[in-house]
């Protein structure tokens, strides 16, 4: 059976986690379209800015809502596609299922992102637009969001990212219409901090791939670390080209620090690094490793020589999923061997839904009147049926999803977040047994 701890952490720092529970197992501010008013709003990544919001269109539309993806089916991140296609599938069934939206059918456009050295996501996007989506769900990098994320949201169309982690998109400037499920990085270096200095660490290296999730990331880590007790002088951090034909100088660099624990925020690029570093006798066999959501895969260990990831810790943005939603996940994919952001990906739609029902319009601009509203200070309800329901006797709806409690701030971001804790078998997998750890601001 599964093993799973929650601990909950202040944002203010990595200090209290507190033991809430086992089981098995295994993620209103304009409303309206109102403008946010009273000076800086405070976020979850900790920025603070006054997040643009939404104004609605004055010209409700009831046509079919038409839903795009913009998830990676290719590139360095094609590990993440398959649950984060069935997510979107998922939840596309059961809204069509429960009704729809406004009485017709979803559509879902399919299409792939590739990754920040393509133009995929660019070409997807023109053919998304160009069918009249009014939402596209997607990216699932941070790097490939950047790209695109001015001419969704300047076309006026909902950009909903299931998996982007960046902390630069609490403070852009998308019109109010860029929204996540996943929580911001600022949040995840707090949980991997916390596992590593749990873990005993004291001396700590991060090599962390050059674009936004991985500088980000990154720093986030070692402000926490440094927050957590650990001199400034005792952490390194190296940020590397992940289109580099060698990373052999910068992991000499590490192997020179001689650190005690070693994080590695890369993608598909960390199985090359991870070798190298095994070679130097700097590996999970030697150190303590950490990973993160970008290779914390089941994809990283294939090809490789066995037990070389034995031990391997890392955090990702994870909730725990009931069993029943795995297998409504497994029965749309019955190959699925990963579950990361599949939770987020479902919630994404099913909140674009009730947004839609609750503005009684499928205009994007519309539905994003409506998107933090639709998961706060109202009444609560966890799935789509269940809303409606509420929607339609006039009621204001809390959506808590397959991912928990969202809480939307006026950033269109979780105020929290839920980060599951893994390690990597002998056999270059990732345990059954997975520690769940939710950090976010104070009160």
């Amino acid at each position: 059976m599964t093993r799973s701890t929650w601990r909950i952490a202040a944002l203010a720092g990595v200090t209290s986690l507190v033991l809430a529970g086992c089981g098995g197992g295994g993620g209103d501010a304009g409303a309206g379209g109102e403008e946010a008013g009273g000076g800086e709003a405070p976020s979850a990544a900790g920025a603070e800015c006054t997040p643009p919001q939404a104004q609605a269109t004055g010209s409700p539309s009831t046509a079919p809502l038409k839903i795009g993806s913009l998830l990676p089916e290719t590139g360095s991140l094609a590990f993440l596609g398959p649950p984060e296609f069935a997510g979107v599938d998922v939840a596309v069934t059961e809204v069509n299922g429960a009704g729809g939206v406004l009485g017709n059918p979803i559509e879902h456009l399919r299409g792939d992102s590739g990754d920040d050295t393509t133009d995929v996501a660019n070409q997807t996007v023109d053919r998304q637009l160009a069918a009249g989506t009014q939402v596209i769900v997607g990216a699932a990098a941070s790097g490939v969001s950047k790209l695109v994320i001015d001419k969704v949201t300047g076309a006026g169309v909902v950009q909903f990212s299931p998996a982007n982690t960046s902390d630069e998109f609490t403070c852009w400037q998308d019109g109010g219409m860029y929204f996540r499920t996943a929580p911001p990085d600022v949040l995840q270096g707090q949980a991997l901090a916390q596992l590593i200095t749990s873990d005993g660490g004291q001396r700590v290296a991060i090599m962390a791939r050059n674009d936004p999730y991985g500088a980000g990331l990154a720093n986030s880590t070692e402000t926490n670390l440094v927050n957590a007790g650990i001199p400034q002088d005792q952490i390194t951090k190296i940020i590397y080209d992940p289109n580099a034909a060698s990373f052999n100088p910068e992991i000499d660099q590490v192997a020179q620090f001689n650190p005690d624990s070693i994080a590695v925020i890369g993608f598909d690029e960390s199985k090359r690094i991870l070798t190298r570093m095994s070679e130097v006798q700097i590996g999970p066999g030697q150190k303590a490793v950490y990973g993160t959501d970008g290779n914390m895969g089941n994809a990283l260990g294939e090809g490789l020589p066995p037990g070389l990831l034995a031990g391997m810790k890392g955090t990702l943005p994870l909730t725990e999923l009931s069993g029943g939603f795995r297998d409504r996940l497994l029965q749309q994919d019955p190959a699925l061997t990963d579950f990361n952001y599949a939770a987020e990906s479902y919630d994404a739609v099913v909140i674009s839904a009730l947004a839609a029902e609750a503005a009684k319009s499928t205009n994007g601009p519309d539905i994003a009147t409506q998107i933090n509203a639709i998961t706060k200070d109202g009444e609560k309800c966890t799935d789509y049926a269940g809303c409606k329901a509420i929607l339609d006797r006039g009621g204001d709806v809390d959506y808590d999803g397959a991912t928990g409690t969202l809480d939307f701030t006026d950033a269109g971001e979780p105020g929290s977040g839920s980060y599951g804790v893994q390690t990597f078998t002998p056999e270059n997998t990732i345990s059954d047994d997975v520690t769940y750890v939710r950090v976010g601001a104070q009160g």
